[in-house]
């Protein structure tokens, strides 16, 4: 592999000499299982550090109040320590915290759009939808953690990304009022897309199975089943309303994300 098609966090996991208790608990499987969900959850979390990067020059041609630039700024430097902190439970588990670098396609700009309108395309459907989903299922899984070591991670990631969702909520808050009608009809077009995306990317990420023992499911690999019901429910039980009482046909949009 070349420098430039993989991720390696060999030194910066073994730096940080996480400890994890109980793993004679597990077997090889089932631990073999729990790497592959970390070193894959490093990946993500590590390469999201992009997505926020490319809100910063959205945000300043939109005119955004300088405290959410400088969030912004504040969540890359989050999602890199993120990825860090899944490394250093692949090395605790026994594995390798290198990873291939999958295909990094561009975050959309949204030309089409003047900048206010795209960006916030970008903050509900990065902030408002992926974010709140994320909150949902790393609390959920929070909930499950068994060992210390385990927990204080997922604290610390847990606690980050409320702050991602929160963002997004709050910049919604302060921009919906001055959106004109015809431009609030469009967001509502554009979330037909991002409902579709969303679902398309935690369906294809969330297994449709259950868990394979309790035992490998206190060290993070989730139960695909309970996943699944937990995303539908916090679109339509958190997502969808929220919106809606800003005055989006959220409703609709989701429906209609399914054709």
């Amino acid at each position: 592999m070349s420098a430039a098609t993989f991720i390696d966090l060999r030194a910066e996991a073994a730096a940080a000499a996480l400890h994890i208790e109980g793993l004679d608990t597990l077997s090889p499987v089932e631990r073999q299982s729990a790497i592959g969900t970390w070193r894959a959850r490093m990946v993500n979390e590590y390469i999201s550090a992009r997505v926020f990067a490319a809100l910063v020059p959205q945000l300043m041609k939109a005119g955004a109040p300088s405290k959410r630039i400088i969030e912004v700024s504040e969540f890359i430097a989050e999602e890199l320590r993120h990825g860090i902190q899944c490394a250093s439970v692949v090395h605790a588990l026994g594995g390798e915290a290198v990873a291939d670098l999958p295909p990094l396609p561009e975050v959309p700009q949204h030309p089409d759009a003047a900048p206010v309108e795209a960006l916030l395309r970008n903050v509900l459907s990065i902030s408002c939808l992926s974010e709140t989903v994320a909150v949902s299922l790393i609390g959920a899984e929070l909930k499950k953690a068994g060992p210390p070591g385990l927990q204080s991670t997922l604290k610390a990631i847990f606690a980050d990304e409320v702050g991602h969702a929160r963002f997004g909520w709050a910049l919604l808050e302060e921009m919906a009022p001055t959106l004109d009608d015809a431009t609030r009809a469009r967001l509502d077009a554009y979330l037909i897309d991002a409902f579709r995306h969303l679902r398309e990317y935690e369906l294809a990420h969330l297994p449709p199975f259950a868990a394979p023992t309790d035992a490998v499911e206190a060290y993070g690999v989730c139960d695909g089943n309970a996943a699944r019901a937990l995303f539908a429910d916090t679109v339509c039980e958190v997502i969808v309303p929220r919106l809606e009482a800003l005055g989006f046909g959220a409703a609709e949009a989701w429906q209609a994300s399914h054709n």
